[in-house]
């Protein structure tokens, strides 16, 4: 894409001046006016955009600060994303990508600070996030995909795990399941307070006191190798086990290995409910997948949409909670008889 010095360049002017044309803040003759839309119209530049920008003193970007690495951007996340991207360009902005986690404060604040983007989106939120203070300490808006502890007035835009996990004990325990597990995302980041870990264990234990159950809650690592290794585990140490709700999208796959290993027959044998994760994940498992839908495009968008309310001086809501809808399927059913 050419650049305001790119016609500079082929015009044979100053960068300012290319800027004066398009803002019309100082006087261009005619002659170098006329070669500065010649060279605009050979590059292909979009003059429009441009000059909305340098009037408003906008770049008409957002950053989305998310860690690439360490967490794998599947299906369920890239939801999140596509919604985001659509979002935006409906609002003549582009989203960009700053790879930058929970624990690189430092680096936000110095990328915010460069003033690149008009507002940041952050993503994989902990509960107590420093990134919120380094977006904000150098007067950029900032909007969660997610949510800390104490939001505030802040805007988010999160699932609400504690219905979630309520419906997914519902669901097992209308079907006559009695000892059901939770396998949760990593160690890694209950350590780190990574937030949607955190609340959902919290609502999984809940939910099943409130039913007079024994919680058992399993951390495992984003990956398919690590969902077998944990499942392989969990179903030797738990042989009454019946039921096991997952929300680790990757770790699903494993879990179908061990199980087919042990040779536990879903659903005859043993019953497996996701939480959280996209319908196309859904529809990779062994057979259609008993799951909670996320609503991953909805996040993205209203999280957009606060953000750029911020930007715009708009009145914003503040916090938005979206429910997961349950789709019972395949791999959900009654509790085996002994």
């Amino acid at each position: 894409m050419a650049t305001m010095q790119d016609v500079a360049n082929l015009a044979g002017v100053s960068l300012s001046t290319v800027s004066y044309t398009l803002t019309g803040k100082r006087p261009v003759s005619a002659a170098t006016r006329a070669r500065i839309e010649a060279a605009m119209a050979e590059l292909g530049f979009r003059r429009h955009a441009a000059a909305r920008a340098l009037a408003a003193r906008r770049t008409h970007v957002l950053a989305l600060a998310y860690p690439t690495y360490g967490v794998a951007l599947g299906a369920t996340l890239n939801d999140i994303v596509r919604g985001a991207v659509e979002a935006a360009r409906e609002s003549g902005y582009e989203l960009v990508l700053w790879p930058v986690d929970s624990t690189e404060p430092e680096v936000l604040r110095e990328l915010a600070g460069q003033r690149t983007a008009d507002g940041v989106l952050l993503m994989e939120v902990a509960l107590d996030d420093p990134r919120i203070e380094a977006v904000e300490s150098v007067g950029v808006p900032c909007a969660m995909i997610g949510r800390t502890q104490d939001p505030g007035d802040r805007v988010w835009v999160d699932i609400d795990f504690e219905d979630a996990l309520t419906q997914a004990v519902e669901h097992l325990w209308g079907l006559g399941h009695r000892s059901i597990a939770f396998l949760n995302r990593s160690q890694a980041q209950l350590d780190t307070h990574y937030g949607p870990a955190v609340r959902a264990r919290d609502a999984y234990v809940a939910a099943m006191t409130e039913h007079g159950l024994d919680p058992l809650t399993v951390a495992c690592d984003v990956t398919p190798p690590a969902g077998r290794r944990v499942g392989t585990e969990l179903l030797a140490s738990h042989r009454d086990l019946t039921a096991l709700i997952v929300m680790n999208e990757l770790a699903l796959f494993g879990v179908a290995s061990a199980l087919r290993e042990a040779d536990l027959q879903v659903p005859r044998d043993f019953s497996v409910l996701a939480v959280a994760i996209a319908e196309d994940i859904s529809q990779m498992y062994d057979r259609p997948l008993s799951f909670l839908a996320a609503p991953g495009p909805d996040q993205g968008r209203l999280a957009v949409r606060g953000l750029l309310d911020l930007i715009e001086g708009r009145t914003t809501t503040g916090g938005t909670n979206l429910r997961c809808a349950l789709h019972p399927q395949s791999t959900t059913g009654p509790v085996p008889v002994p």
